[in-house]
């Protein structure tokens, strides 16, 4: 099926050709190319055949189709030696240029016989010196095929290297990168890595480099200690050549890294993402250099007994590691043997067997914000439950023993008691379950009962509120069928309580929240009430239900009225407690009135009681609560102002945590009210740090969409850091989980991550990702139409994009579709921002040619800043009026209006006003100045009066102490003086 319309005429197919350019290397350019082609046949004019074919034999090369590369050059050729009047001296570079194309392609085909390539090289040769050519471009393809057969390399190497480079040479990053391998081949790290520097450097760089040159320097970087550095070019390197099947190989290498730096399920997770290149890469020496880095991973993941996991292999079958391994180990040994067979040596299964045999060389290296281990993406399967505890009393060997133990633990409100729940389920669950005739143990509905008590518990963690509800409910009648009155009261308080924290459509969504607690206060003070014979666990626990609603109450309300009857229950939960020996449900109450103390403003006040609290803890018990209640002190310490002390009590809490099973503490929010606390001391990464493990708990929990709402944060502060690959590559292993591309997960939230992964593509000079990225998302957004606010940053944003890419027209209609989303929701600062960045853009690109639309995009921001005026809004920072002066300035100083330069400057100077002695503003006037004295004295050629305003304005800045704005002025004023 045809991918574009046939191009009706050679400007069509011109057209046509230069957007396909544009396309990502694949099937859709390659099918496109092809089309193409097809096409400018039946033109009478062979030169656009000639574009088509160069076209056409560039979407092969890069699209890994080594087959079909040399066909489309010997026509090219055969139209050279026919009409080389057809080929201007552009056309005439290319073909010869491409003859290293073909050669490589040669070299990538085992059916190709050896005298083949060398018949290619004598021809090459041939060619070149015909046409007068260097021959330094034929030395390095002798040289790359005798790398390539592993023979008489050095003699080679020192012909080629030896040469001046010419014209037709290798650009220098991919000279380079031959010649550190070269070294590596030898042994020499070292030498290979002072070779690479350039290249890793990011001085000198190709389509292909630095990311291929990466993923050979990664082992070396390892081995010479050089880990850091590895780690870094390992994020950036891979980006660089990953779902691309003409670099298969480099992400083989990649593979082949994480293996080696016990970054094993890193490296199952990259090639899932790159499942594709099992079958796009159509050439058999990048199909062995790709399976031979999948196998060392492959093989490392089994030989830690992780065999049974699922991977991803080629299509058409599910696999397993051990199943995925046998078969590409059969498929690149015989590779392997092909290329030897060709070349008569052992060299390619040499080399295999090499990189098959190297052992890790870390046992483990963080080479992401999202570190996870192999158990981590085990199957989805019900995992055996972590033991109580290791002692024979607490890990009861009975049935009976451990149904006692469960229920006893969950009285007193032990962390042991999730475990012994989970045992337990599993045990009912088998077929041959046969349950206890024993009096101390009860009828199996009551297990039952017990059991949907506990799993209600857990969906209410996961905040999976309306399940809760209907779990209690359930559990409630089915106590009621095993004769526990008592306990089908709590589990109907339970139930009441949950139903309360369910969502709701309303348009005052706390009132209606307000209202339910109260319902439910007074429903579960009916049930403690009507319910006969209650035992004290059952009756604190309803007292329990009865101040947390209440204090829920308070929370949502934050009405002083709902103050005191908080306290009030309280009260009675605290008396009875007492009363009872019940030191879990007194710690609660007194947890409970701490917290109540905070919600009403007084934080001295909880401080106090949290402190006669962990007293009690650390005297009576029960320790378990000691992590929570240290977590709460340090969100109180925090609410004061003493970061440091919010601090100790959090890390603290984080430490008495971990003796307790997992769940116990709320791990996730320490670890999240960590990060905070570490923002507030001024240490960024360590709160980055707290704010991945924290999302990464809450995802082992089931609480999914906590962590992404946690990882998006965290992948904002590692680009707000600087740490733009960090914050690529977490996005990217995000936006790779199941939910997400399910489309399970919150759309909004996805949204989030992708619009900073696209923000982070720029930071990342990598414009073209990001504007593809953003594209997508404002055609995504356009249909919110209960968010129009959002969708107009969005499309303000991809306008900037467009216009940095060159293509304004594009960022004309963005621009278009952000201004009527404004109109809906306003956002006047995005969207003024957006219309001057792109008056400057295009002025700058286009010059006078530009300046009617840039023109026309500032009388946009006009317009938005007028109704920014008129509704009263205050901008942060300067005024919209005086950045739409500045830039009409700018906008007609890259056209050469400079007359209207000036007087936009000299508006915006009076919009400003004169500096005073505060830092704020005197920067930007100074800027102003300058660029009015650079219009007025170089382009104006009016230097006097240019001179006299920058004199001005350094007397004016220097009295008032701002020196350093005064430097770029004094040095204009040099200049204009040294040239008068």
């Amino acid at each position: 099926m045809p991918t574009t319309s046939a191009p009706r005429n050679t400007d069509e197919l011109y057209q046509a050709l230069q957007e396909n350019d544009r396309r990502p290397y694949g099937r859709t350019r390659t099918v496109t190319a092809e089309e193409l082609a097809d096409a400018a046949e039946r033109f009478e004019e062979p030169v656009p055949l000639i574009h088509a074919l160069f076209e056409l034999q560039e979407a092969y090369t890069y699209g890994s189709e080594p087959r079909k590369s040399p066909v489309v050059f010997a026509r090219l050729l055969t139209l050279f030696d026919e009409q080389p009047d057809l080929f201007d001296e552009r056309l005439r570079h290319l073909l010869f240029w491409r003859f290293k194309w073909v050669a490589h392609a040669l070299r990538q085909l085992p059916e190709i016989p050896l005298a083949s390539l060398r018949q290619w090289l004598t021809e090459m040769r041939d060619r070149y010196e015909k046409a007068g050519l260097g021959l330094q471009p034929y030395y390095g393809q002798a040289y790359q095929l005798a790398a390539h057969l592993g023979e008489d390399t050095d003699l080679a190497y020192e012909l080629w290297a030896g040469r001046v480079r010419t014209q037709l040479s290798d650009c220098e990053a991919c000279e380079i990168c031959q010649r550190a391998r070269h070294h590596l081949a030898a042994g020499d790290d070292e030498r290979a890595l002072r070779v690479w520097e350039p290249v890793l450097a990011g001085q000198e760089s190709c389509q292909e480099e630095p990311a291929r040159s990466v993923s050979y320097a990664l082992l070396p970087l390892l081995r010479t200690g050089r880990t850091d550095r590895a780690r870094a070019l390992h994020l950036a390197g891979y980006r660089g050549c990953r779902r691309n099947p003409s670099m298969s190989g480099e992400v083989g290498r990649h593979l082949e890294f994480c293996a080696l730096t016990g970054n094993e399920a890193r490296g199952l997770e990259l090639l899932a993402e790159n499942r594709t290149l099992f079958d796009q890469v159509d050439s058999p020496l990048d199909q062995l250099d790709f399976l031979t880095g999948v196998e060392v991973l492959l093989q490392r993941v089994e030989s830690l007994g992780h065999g049974g996991l699922p991977a991803t292999g080629p299509s058409g079958r599910t696999w397993t590691v051990a199943a995925l391994r046998t078969e590409i180990h059969a498929r690149a040994d015989d590779l392997a043997a092909r290329f030897d067979t060709r070349g008569g040596t052992t060299v390619h299964t040499d080399r295999r067997g090499d990189r098959l045999a190297r052992q890790p060389l870390l046992d483990a290296l963080e080479l992401t914000l999202r570190p996870r281990a192999l158990d981590d993406v085990a199957p989805a399967a019900p995992a055996a439950p972590p033991a109580a505890r290791p002692a024979s009393a607490d890990q009861p060997e009975s049935l009976p023993e451990l149904i006692v133990q469960a229920r006893a633990s969950e009285q007193e409100g032990h962390p042991d008691a999730r475990a012994r729940w989970a045992r337990l389920r599993t045990l009912a669950a088998a077929r041959d379950y046969t349950h206890p005739d024993d009096p101390a143990v009860g009828p199996l509905v009551r297990l039952r009962a017990d059991l949907l008590s506990d799993e209600a518990g857990l969906a209410s963690e996961k905040d999976e509120h309306a399940h809760a509800a209907a779990l209690h409910e359930e559990a409630a009648g089915l106590y009621e069928d095993a004769g526990r009155p008592g306990d089908a009261a709590v589990s109907r308080g339970c139930a009441l309580l949950a139903a309360t924290q369910i969502p709701g459509e309303d348009t005052d969504a706390d009132e209606a929240r307000t209202a339910a607690l109260t319902a439910a206060h007074e429903a579960v003070v009916r049930l403690h009430e009507q319910t006969p014979g209650l035992a004290p666990y059952q009756e604190a626990r309803l007292l329990r239900l009865r101040a947390t609603a209440l204090g829920l109450r308070l929370q949502t309300s934050h009405s002083e009225q709902h103050i005191a009857p908080v306290f009030a229950e309280v009260d009675l939960l605290e008396a009875f407690a007492t009363r009872h020996d019940l030191a879990g449900q007194l710690s609660g109450a007194l947890l409970l009135r701490a917290t109540t103390h905070a919600l009403s403003g007084d934080l001295p006040a909880a401080v106090t009681g949290i402190d006669a609290l962990l007293d009690r803890l650390r005297t009576h018990g029960p320790a378990w609560h000691l992590p929570r209640t240290l977590g709460l002190r340090g969100r109180l310490q925090l609410g004061l102002r003493d970061a440091e002390a919010a601090h100790a009590n959090l890390t603290e809490a984080l430490r008495l945590a971990a003796d307790w099973p997992a769940g116990t503490s709320d791990t996730a929010r320490l670890h999240g009210d960590l990060a905070e606390t570490c923002m507030h001391l001024g240490r960024p990464d360590e709160a980055l740090r707290h704010l991945t493990r924290s999302a990464e708990l809450d995802l082992r929990t089931g609480s999914r969409t906590d962590a992404f709402c946690t990882y998006a944060n965290a992948a904002q502060l590692s680009l707000d850091l600087g740490r733009v690959e960090d914050c690529i590559a977490l996005l990217d292993s995000l936006l790779a989980e199941p939910d997400v591309t399910a489309g399970e997960l919150d759309d909004r939230l996805v949204a989030q991550l992708r619009l900073t992964r696209a923000r982070a593509l720029h930071a990342g000079e990598d414009l073209k990702a990001a504007t593809a990225e953003l594209v997508a998302l404002a055609a995504e957004s356009a249909d919110w139409d209960d968010d129009p606010g959002s969708h107009a940053m969005i499309a303000a944003e991809t306008a900037v994009l467009l216009g940095e890419s060159g293509e304004f027209d594009r960022a004309r209609q963005a621009a278009g579709q952000a201004l009527a989303a404004h109109a809906r929701a306003p956002r006047y600062e995005q969207l003024s921002s957006c219309l001057r960045e792109l008056a400057r853009l295009q002025a700058q690109r286009q010059g006078p040619e530009g300046l009617a639309d840039a023109r026309a995009h500032l009388a946009d921001a006009a317009r938005v800043a007028d109704e920014a005026r008129a509704a009263g809004h205050v901008p942060q920072g300067r005024s919209l009026d005086t950045a739409l002066a500045y830039e009409h300035g700018r906008v007609n100083a890259y056209a050469g209006a400079y007359e209207d330069a000036l007087a936009a400057l000299e508006k915006a100077l009076a919009l400003l006003g004169e500096p005073g002695p505060e830092p704020d503003g005197a920067g930007e006037w100074a800027e102003c100045v300058r660029l009015a004295g650079a219009v007025e004295g170089i382009y104006l050629e009016r230097p006097v009066p240019a001179l006299t305003r920058l004199d001005a304005a350094v007397a004016r800045l220097t009295a008032l102490g701002h020196t350093e704005e005064t430097e770029p002025l004094t040095a204009l004023a040099a200049r204009l003086r040294d040239e008068e």
